[in-house]
């Protein structure tokens, strides 16, 4: 029986799947710092118009709503935005596309996306799409990490490379980050600043992310069932003696639209 999948192209369950994973990002530390230089980067003001891109369960676009912002969470699946309302029911979410955004030309203020455009296949039309929706002087300010820079120690380095190589191939742009700035610039932006905000991980919430990584190895074909097994038990055994180490560059890029 085939399963039901969103516009998105998600099940259900990978969409649980995500959000749990998203969560656990969302409590990382660091991220709450990150969240915070990306609205003083947008200049976020009470009443200014701004979207959250690709808005996932909603917390970004409740933080901004929560400072006087008029600010809306965008995304394409549908579960995303119902899981969204439900959490924050004061915050306003809406269903579409970094390609077809639900806005009036000018009608932005600011435009945030954070962990998004590695998963479009078209990086500029979504820039593009951006600069549409901004107002002269608007600002926009895109947050993601570099698929092939996940700095992980482990006993085996090798396998360790394999596997985070082999995740980033399943990203349809995983290097995106190295090009946002020249994608910026491409489409007329000015004023276009790139920042690295490094997260150091060793806790046990940690692990959760790093099984995902050997597991999405694992399915693509690049690792056995028995090397994902023992690579997940070292992390896991790491994190036990307060060993586990995981370093993620995230880069913060922003813009003003003429």
């Amino acid at each position: 029986m085939n399963e039901t999948r969103t516009a998105a192209g998600r099940t259900s369950e990978q969409t649980d799947a995500l959000i749990a994973l998203l969560d656990i990002g969302d409590a990382m530390p660091g991220a709450v710092e990150l969240r915070e230089r990306s609205y003083e980067l947008l200049g976020l003001a009470p009443d200014a118009a701004v979207a959250d891109v690709g808005c996932g369960a909603g917390r970004a676009a409740a933080e901004m709503a929560g400072r006087g912002a008029r600010a809306t969470g965008v995304d394409p699946d549908e579960r995303m935005i119902a899981i969204a309302g439900e959490r924050w029911p004061a915050a306003d979410f809406r269903l579409a596309d970094a390609y077809g955004l639900p806005f009036a030309d000018g009608a932005l203020n600011g435009y945030r996306a954070e962990k998004v455009f590695h998963v479009l296949d078209d990086p500029a039309r979504a820039v593009g799409e951006a600069r549409r929706v901004l107002a002269p002087g608007g600002r926009v300010v895109l947050i993601g990490q570099d698929w092939d820079t996940f700095v992980i120690d482990s006993d085996d380095p090798a396998l360790t490379r394999a596997i985070v190589h082999a995740r980033a191939d399943l990203v349809a742009t995983p290097r995106v980050v190295r090009s946002s700035r020249n994608l910026l610039l491409d489409a007329g932006f000015t004023d276009v600043t790139v920042e690295v905000h490094t997260w150091v991980l060793t806790g046990a919430t940690t692990v959760p992310v790093l099984a995902d990584l050997a597991g999405k190895a694992r399915t693509n074909g690049a690792i056995t069932d028995a090397q994902a097994e023992t690579w997940i038990s070292e992390q896991r055994e790491r994190a036990e003696r307060d060993r586990l180490f995981l370093a993620l560059p995230m880069f913060v890029t922003a813009a003003t639209r003429p």
